[in-house]
């Protein structure tokens, strides 16, 4: 028991200080290491397991809308990123830039990569010629490298993996429709997978991605009232294709310049994970997206047969479930209490009682309840109850962001909501960038979106009291 306790107090209450129980759950839940390398991280089995789950789900989604997966070179010429001037300026304070190799000096000097549009294009000219080549859909799974001058794992990190879609279209609304396209699968996955919902809209002008012609954003919100930005998709039009001399020959025999789309998730998604459902003990994951689902674990495992039969448990559920059977020398307790820190969805106990009774007693992570499953149902119980935990997640979730989701009418008031509240504020906008600098100079909430679905608040800015084009989502960001 002293074990156990000393487990659970070894992580920083949320009330006390989130930041630190973020840095305390990434730590003791094993997900990262630091590296030494300022600003990198090292992702131990237990988090990069995560990501294959993501990458294996939104992967699947992906090729479901006909992209194909491609891999770029790490390395981007110092004359090919100069070619766009709006994206290398946007990325400019960012890159990491090689300028030897061995002992020679380079005559032009590499970017490591901080985002690959440079080099999708470079392609793009060289492979596009007819409109039968269109649309181009391509994707990678890589990691990025931006000199962030303050980092925190998962979050911000100077390296990090993701995924980048990069597709080529024959108009400007092929492009537009593939752009929501990805956005929705992005949302889908999030809320089905993940269990976080998400606000979908597009950033203004001032936020949008370097070089871009829209971009489309999906935000949560997290424990502690702060938005994330979880995933974006990127119109490009044809500026890129017009900077890289992107052209195709049209059904008229004419030429024509592409339109392209850009879109990414990254591994910030699984900081999303943790601040959206963790609680006090550590890790909450969601069922979908957890790499061990079940967690047998055997009480008085000395007892004869005890060993035996939580082994063949797990043979059962191996066919329904990702499941383990903790056989350490660790006191049941510590057991349960690690498991809890883990995240682990559901654990099994089992013990000569519970064989006698011929059941296991099932723990939800999420709620801490206690069911008795006959062992001639574990294989549809189970699943049944990850599945009532995977909708009761997304709901909560769902409830905490409404219930943390604000409306200003005037700017004394969302002065008071932003200073006082945790979480979104819906206000009008005017649409001009001075107004949207002025509150975040002012207050520190910044446009998270201009949401797909608007509503009416007011007919004037909340800022400047001008006509209002547009209702939008402020809030305080990571």
């Amino acid at each position: 028991m002293a074990e156990e306790k000393k487990l659970v107090e070894e992580i920083t209450s949320m009330a006390v200080d989130f930041p630190q129980w973020y840095t305390d759950v990434v730590k003791k839940a094993e997900l990262i290491d630091y590296s030494s390398v300022r600003g990198c991280m090292i992702l131990r089995p237990s988090g990069y397991a995560i990501w294959e789950n993501i990458q294996k789900e939104l992967d699947r989604r992906f090729k479901e809308t006909g992209v194909e997966n491609v891999y770029m070179p790490l390395f981007i010429p110092e004359s090919l990123l100069q070619k766009e001037k709006d994206h290398v300026e946007g990325f400019a304070p960012e890159v990491a830039w090689v300028t030897h190799g061995g002992m020679e000096e380079l005559s032009e000097r590499l970017c490591v990569r901080p985002t690959s549009e440079t080099l999708f294009c470079d392609l793009y000219s060289n492979i596009v010629e007819s409109y039968r080549d269109l649309p181009k859909l391509y994707n990678q799974w890589c990691s990025v490298v931006r000199w962030e001058k303050t980092t925190r794992p998962f979050l911000r990190s100077m390296e990090f993996l993701w995924q980048e879609g990069h597709t080529a279209h024959a108009t400007a609304e092929e492009a537009e429709e593939r752009t929501i396209q990805m956005l929705n699968v992005y949302a889908d996955f999030c809320e089905e997978v993940l269990a976080i919902p998400m606000i979908k809209g597009r950033k203004t002008e001032k936020e949008k991605f370097a070089g871009a012609h829209a971009t489309y954003t999906i935000e949560a919100l997290m424990h502690d009232g702060k938005a994330l930005q979880s995933g974006t998709s990127h119109n490009f039009g044809d500026g890129f294709a017009r900077a890289f001399d992107i052209q195709y020959t049209d059904r008229n025999n004419q030429l024509q310049y592409v339109h392209q789309t850009s879109w990414g998730m990254s591994t910030r998604i699984i900081g999303a994970i943790i601040m959206v459902h963790g609680d006090d003990s550590g890790l909450v994951l969601p069922p979908r997206i957890a790499p061990v689902q079940a967690m047998i674990i055997p009480v008085m495992q000395k007892k004869e047969g005890v060993l035996e039969k939580a082994e063949e448990l797990r043979k059962r559920l191996s066919e329904v479930v990702t499941v383990k059977v903790d056989d350490s020398d660790k006191s049941p307790g510590y057991k349960f209490s690690e498991q809890e820190m883990r995240g682990i969805p559901v654990r099994v106990e089992l013990g000569p009682k519970d064989i006698a009774a011929n059941q296991c007693i099932v723990v939800r992570r999420d709620t801490r309840e206690k069911t008795a499953v006959s062992l001639d149902q574990v294989e549809t119980e189970i699943p049944r109850i990850l599945e009532a935990m995977q909708r009761d997640m997304l709901e909560r979730a769902r409830a905490h962001r409404d219930a943390h989701t604000f409306t200003a009418e005037n700017y004394e008031q969302f002065r008071e909501l932003i200073g006082g509240q945790k979480g979104f504020v819906k206000a009008m906008w005017c649409g001009e960038r001075e107004c949207e600098d002025a509150i975040r100079e002012e207050t520190g909430a910044t446009t998270r979106c201009m949401p797909f679905e608007q509503e009416h608040i007011s007919d004037v800015c909340v800022h400047c009291g001008k006509p209002a084009k547009t209702m939008v989502y402020f809030g305080k960001a990571y």
